[in-house]
């Protein structure tokens, strides 16, 4: 509950940054088209994406496929400066392809933390809904990360130090 004004203004930037965001991230392949926007309105229309979420089809005899693929385009999108923030898979539409969706908390970031921030938030979330495979899901995502990611050595000596943060981590967690 915030404020009107401070709530308007906030929506109106987080309406223009998510379909700048889309219209760039367009060329990909992988993301829905954006048809329009209007952020007096705060509307961003977009491409339909008809399929299940992928957190409804994961599972411990497919999540190889699905693990590799979510994983190089997490590489893609952070080598075009990209971090999604809501990386899970609710936000991840099967329809021959897997396609991210909900850039609404997304924003451009070059910064190596950025990324590693991302890649926890996923496993956090693979953790959350998959827990009876998020550690052989995970290897996969980073697997399939490291190959196709700029800096990804960086990025992935990052992300255990974001781990390690988390509140009451130990070395052997």
């Amino acid at each position: 509950y915030r404020i009107e004004q401070i709530d308007e203004k906030l929506r109106r930037f987080r309406t223009r940054r998510e379909s700048k965001l889309l219209d760039k991230l367009a060329k990909l392949g992988f993301t829905p088209k954006l048809l329009g926007s209007n952020d007096k309105k705060m509307i961003v229309e977009m491409e339909l994406v008809d399929g299940p979420r992928l957190r409804d089809v994961l599972n411990n005899k497919n999540y190889k496929k699905y693990c590799k693929e979510i994983g190089e385009k997490v590489a893609i999108l952070h080598n075009n400066d990209v971090i999604h923030s809501d990386l899970t898979t609710s936000n991840m539409v099967l329809k021959e392809q897997i396609y991210f969706i909900d850039f609404g908390l997304s924003f451009e970031s070059s910064k190596i933390e950025d990324k590693a921030v991302d890649l926890h938030l996923l496993k956090q979330a693979l953790e959350s809904k998959h827990y009876s495979i998020f550690e052989q899901a995970f290897r996969e995502v980073i697997k399939a990360y490291k190959k196709e990611a700029k800096h990804a050595e960086q990025i992935l000596e990052r992300f255990e130090k974001v781990e390690m943060r988390g509140r009451y981590k130990t070395k052997s967690s």
